[in-house]
């Protein structure tokens, strides 16, 4: 059955094959990836074809772990040592196989011919240089300009993606920049060498709804002005019902189904496609307990950053008020959504109610305790009591340590466990509740997919049983169908432990379908809050208005 339905469904060339009158620029066919790991060899990608036309955008879809990146980076010539490609797998760009080139001649085509924008932005950025010094190489490698000219190409290439004050920004560390801004800065380094083919690999996972129009908007107005062709990889349909002309969906590393989007979405043939499509956040919360007490509380919340800006010689200071007078009640059992654009100050105010980033001013009451004035010492008792999951899992996750050891390592510190062997199952447990099998300890995180990732920084943070969690955009490297598995597990999880979450979040579906009540910020201050339904249903202000018709009005 399923060899008959690869063939109907999933052919080696498109559906629309005859009607092109043009070569493809990259055709890639029989792909085929396997990793050894220590149990033996996991095959990501089996037997994957695809083609993609010069001036068209083609999407790939399906659940994390999917084997879309690994394809990808196949045709980038950026997989681990552990990966070994078939020798009858191809990709012809330009009707050459570039899977035979040697490694110097695939450097000359990566980042200058074919460029990739990756999913996680701050594991691509080098820490210790500055975002334009970053900008400016990736433009020198490949061109022969002087380093002033680079730099003027730097800063057009950044007032291209609509960075906030960008001249500034070149000066800065990517650890300076928000989530949102960060991939903005991945997408001005891809763009810089004017490339003929763009993979763009969850190109707008941190992006807020209205910043990520832009963006796509961005990307298709340069496809025609350079006639480049883009390999858009998501879990998005939204945009892939936008923005792309074909689509590709892959399932357990293997392609199900291919047409051309409109037929795609208009009859989906295979099951999966069609459970895919289907998949949307669903549901409400459960009403709150009645009665329930707060269990954060914070007053007068100032959060301000010094930036730099002027000469090395005369550096000119300015302050930045990312945080501005703010008051938050967070009550037990209640899920609380914070949502606004990237650059709003979302997180900075997350981190500084966990005392995770200094307030210059503010009162914070954690279970009616005030924790505003104790030092980091006074607060380690409290801080296994509240947790976090962050933005970008693999930023968060240590690359040297296991998974089984990255999750231990908090009960260690915390002393929950008397043996090995009970936390160890505490580790197991947790695993399988956030959606991943308890058979993995021993891996690694660069061995998961972005989504994978994104579950075991849940477990990491529910093995210590917390009362409260911060969710830093928990759902965001997510498909829709995973999407609704953490959105159940999340409600399971609050039902049966009585957790109380402060959400953050750019999609206002799931914020629609998780929380209870929702903050609406804008350059760090509240502009509306209420009930989640009174609030995306009829929204008082414009900015409110604005988002909600980014993220429910499909043009």
């Amino acid at each position: 059955m399923s060899i008959a339905l690869a063939e109907s469904y999933a052919p080696t060339v498109r559906h629309d094959h005859d009607g092109r009158q043009d070569q493809p620029v990259i055709d890639a066919r029989n792909i085929e990836v396997a990793f050894k790991v220590e149990h033996g060899v996991v095959e990501a990608v089996k037997n994957v074809s695809f083609q993609l036309y010069r001036g068209e955008t083609i999407a790939i879809v399906g659940e994390s772990g999917s084997g879309k990146s690994v394809t990808a980076r196949t045709v980038m010539g950026l997989l681990s040592r552990r990966a070994t490609v078939s020798p009858r797998s191809s990709v012809d760009y330009d009707g050459r196989n570039i899977l035979k080139f040697p490694e110097r001649e695939r450097r000359k085509l990566r980042g200058n011919r074919i460029s990739m924008i990756f999913q996680e932005p701050m594991s691509s950025l080098n820490p210790i240089y500055t975002v334009g010094s970053q900008i400016v190489e990736a433009i020198r490698v490949h061109r022969k300009v002087g380093r002033r000219q680079a730099w003027a190409r730097a800063l057009e290439l950044l007032e291209h993606v609509q960075i906030p004050d960008p001249a500034a920004r070149l000066k800065q560390y990517p650890h300076q920049l928000s989530g949102g801004q960060r991939q903005r800065v991945m997408i001005a380094m891809a763009l810089a060498n004017d490339p003929d083919v763009l993979i763009a690999d969850e190109p707008t996972t941190a992006l807020d709804v209205t910043v990520q129009a832009q963006i796509l908007n961005l990307i298709r107005n340069l496809q025609k002005e350079l006639r480049m062709a883009v390999i858009l990889i998501t879990h998005d349909l939204t945009v892939v019902r936008k923005f792309s002309d074909y689509v590709y969906v892959m399932q357990h590393g293997e392609m199900r189904e291919h047409n051309v989007t409109e037929r795609l979405f208009a009859s989906p043939q295979h099951p999966y496609t069609q459970r895919l499509l289907a998949s949307e956040p669903r549901g409400r919360p459960q009403p709150l307990p009645e009665g329930s007490g707060a269990i954060l509380e914070a007053n007068d919340m100032r959060v301000c950053f010094m930036l730099r800006h002027g000469s090395f010689l005369k550096p000119d200071w300015r302050e930045l008020v990312a945080v501005d007078d703010l008051d938050l009640k967070l009550c037990r059992h209640e899920t609380l959504g914070l949502v606004g654009e990237s650059g709003s100050g979302k997180t900075t105010f997350g981190l500084a109610l966990l005392r995770l980033q200094d307030a210059k001013r503010g009162e914070i009451r954690f279970d009616g305790q005030p924790i505003h004035g104790l030092s980091r010492a006074e607060m380690r008792p409290l801080r296994s009591r509240m947790q976090i999951v962050f933005q970008d899992p693999f930023s968060s996750l240590n690359p040297r340590m296991t998974i089984g050891q990255i999750i231990e390592e908090g009960l260690i510190v915390n002393s929950i466990g008397a043996t090995r062997r009970e936390r160890v199952e505490r580790v197991r447990e947790a695993l399988v509740s956030a959606g991943m099998p308890g058979d993995i300890l021993s891996r690694f995180p660069h061995e998961f997919s972005g989504g994978q990732r994104q579950r075991i920084a849940i477990a990491r943070a529910i093995a210590l049983e917390p009362e409260f969690i911060l969710l830093d955009e928990p759902t965001s490297a997510l498909d829709l169908s995973v999407q609704a598995q953490i959105i159940d597990l999340l409600r399971k999880l609050q039902d049966e432990r009585g957790l109380s979450y402060l959400f953050i979040s750019h999609d206002l579906k799931v914020v629609r379908a998780l929380c209870h009540r929702v903050i609406v910020m804008q350059h760090g201050k509240i502009v509306e809050q209420g009930p989640v339904d009174e609030v995306l249903s009829n929204p008082k202000t414009a900015y409110t208005e604005r988002l909600v018709r980014a993220a429910f009005d499909v043009a």
